[in-house]
C-alpha cells in the first residue's frame, strides 16, 4: 500500500484535499473560478511550490472529463490565437521558477489574480471592452500571463475569466472554450515540471488517484450547476470568486 504520510497528516488535511478535488471538477464543467479556491489550501497542505505538481495531475483529469462533454461546444479561434504566447509564458515560468523562493510563488500568484480582477474592471463597459479586446496586444499579453501564471502556481483560472468574459461567450462555449485552453497547456506541463522543475512522484501521482471519484462528482456537480444557473447569476458568480480568491492569497 502506497505511503501517503509524508504527504497528508490526520482526517482534517484529507478532508481539505478531497474537498478541493470536489471543487477542481466543478471548476472545469460549471464555475471555472471555483477552483481558484483550491490554490491557497494546497499551498497551506503542500508548500506554494511543491503543490503545483501535486495539484498537476488532479486538473489533467478533470480537464480530459470536461473536455469530452463539451467536446462539440467550445471557440476554436479563441484557443489557437492566444496559444503560441501561452506556451511563450510557460517557458519563462518554466526559467524563472528556480530563482523564487517559497513565499514569492504565494505572492506571484496572487499578483496574477488581482491583475485579471483589474482588467475584468477595464472590460466592464461594452465600449472599453471593444477597444481593449480589438488591440493588437491583448491576446498576445492575456495568453503569455496564463502561460506564466497556470506554470508558476495552477492560477490561470481568473485570467483566463477575463479573457472569455471580454470576448462575451454565452456560459456553454464560455466554459467549454475554457476547458480545452487549460486542458492544452497543463498537459504541456506534464513533462516540465516531471523532468524539469522534477516536481512529480510516483507519490504524488498515486495519493492524485484516490482523488478520481471525488473528482467525477464534482463533475457531475458542476455539470448540474451550469445547466440551471442563469447567465447574469453564472458570471456574478465567477467575478465574486475571483475577489475572494485574490482575498485569500493576499492575507
Amino acid at each position: 500500500m502506497p505511503d501517503f504520510s509524508g504527504l497528508l497528516d490526520g482526517p482534517f488535511e484529507w478532508a481539505i484535499f478531497f474537498s478541493c478535488a470536489l471543487l477542481i471538477g466543478m471548476s472545469k464543467t460549471g464555475i471555472p473560478n471555483i477552483g481558484t479556491l483550491t490554490v491557497p489550501l494546497f499551498a497551506l497542505l503542500f508548500g506554494a511550490k511543491h503543490s503545483t505538481g501535486i495539484v498537476l495531475p488532479l486538473l489533467c483529469m478533470a480537464d480530459l472529463l470536461a473536455v469530452i462533454y463539451y467536446r462539440k461546444k467550445f471557440h476554436r479561434d479563441l484557443v489557437i490565437k492566444p496559444m503560441p504566447w501561452a506556451l511563450l509564458g510557460l517557458a519563462v515560468a518554466l526559467a524563472v521558477g528556480h530563482l523564487v523562493p517559497e513565499s514569492g510563488f504565494k505572492v506571484i500568484m496572487a499578483g496574477c489574480i488581482l491583475l485579471g480582477i483589474i482588467t475584468m474592471i477595464g472590460t466592464h463597459r461594452s465600449e472599453s471592452a471593444a477597444a481593449i479586446t480589438e488591440s493588437l496586444w491583448f491576446a498576445p499579453a492575456m495568453g503569455f500571463i496564463l502561460g506564466f501564471s497556470t506554470m508558476i502556481g495552477n492560477a490561470a483560472g481568473p485570467l483566463l475569466t477575463v479573457y472569455l468574459l471580454s470576448m462575451r461567450l454565452p456560459k456553454f462555449a464560455f466554459v467549454a472554450t475554457g476547458a480545452w485552453f487549460i486542458m492544452i497547456l497543463n498537459y504541456a506541463k506534464i513533462p516540465l515540471q516531471a523532468f524539469v522543475w522534477d516536481n512529480l512522484s510516483w507519490n504524488s501521482l498515486l495519493l492524485d488517484l484516490t482523488a478520481l471519484p471525488v473528482i467525477l462528482l464534482g463533475g457531475l456537480l458542476g455539470i448540474r450547476i451550469v445547466h440551471v444557473l442563469p447567465e447574469r447569476q453564472f458570471k456574478t458568480a465567477m467575478i465574486t470568486l475571483t475577489v475572494i480568491s485574490t482575498l485569500i492569497l493576499l492575507f
